[in-house]
């Protein structure tokens, strides 16, 4: 078996198919207990979240709105 694995800081991804296959893996050990979290704060949500509850509103002050398309160097 072929685990694909995507490193990001301290935490791993890897597809849902390979980690239900390990996990049918450790559940055949004695001694190995398989506990699971589901994330119940969906990454939609916790967006909607944010931006209605007004905790960026700032960004439209004018005081914000400072840079035009002439500032800066071309890239």
């Amino acid at each position: 078996m072929t685990i694909h694995v995507l490193r990001v800081g301290d935490k791993t991804l890897l597809p849902q198919s390979e980690f239900e296959e390990l996990v049918a893996l450790a559940r055949q050990r004695e001694g190995i207990a398989v506990e699971s979290h589901d994330d119940d704060t969906p990454t939609l949500a916790m967006m909607r979240l944010a931006d209605q509850s007004g905790a960026f509103d700032f960004w439209l002050e004018d005081g914000e709105d400072i840079y035009s398309i002439d500032d800066g160097a071309p890239v």
